[in-house]
């Protein structure tokens, strides 16, 4: 058999195949719909992180900032209002670093988790791929400046 040949006029920008259906409006729409949902979603996580000691909150923080920022001025500016989550945003923004207590207990966190994923798994390549999946991240905070 014969594969067909595709001629080079059938690759054209014209050709309704490599033309998006959707408006742009409607894309940015879209976009800052689904912006909007995962800035809901990461603070809902940041909230829960400030009960539970197993989640980081400023991670989370950062995350619904930067949704919000793109889609959303008015929930940006709601949180960087917060008397409690404001403040850690607005650390980050302007200095890039993280209180000294958040960068202890992410770092802590992490390092219990490797741990605890250890006793549980009781093998040791699945412990090397957990430990593989958070070495990037351990690093990165534990290089981040802490905020004066």
């Amino acid at each position: 058999m014969e594969k067909p040949i595709i001629e080079k006029s059938d690759l054209t920008l014209n050709n309704p195949l490599t033309t998006c259906p959707v408006s742009p409006q409607a894309q940015s729409k879209t976009k800052k719909f689904l912006l909007k949902v995962t800035g809901i979603i990461f603070v809902g996580l940041a909230i829960l992180g400030v009960v539970l000691p197993i989640l980081p909150t400023t991670p989370f923080l950062l995350v619904a900032a930067a949704c919000f920022a793109k889609s959303s001025p008015r929930l940006q500016k709601k949180l960087l209002a917060n008397k409690t989550f404001g403040p850690l945003i607005h650390e980050w923004q302007q200095h890039r670093s993280i209180p000294r207590k958040a960068k202890r207990i992410a770092l802590l966190t992490i390092i219990l988790s490797v741990v605890w994923s250890a006793y549980l798994l009781k093998s040791a390549i699945l412990t090397l791929l957990v430990f593989a999946l958070v070495i990037g991240p351990f690093i990165f905070l534990w290089r981040l400046p802490i905020s004066k």
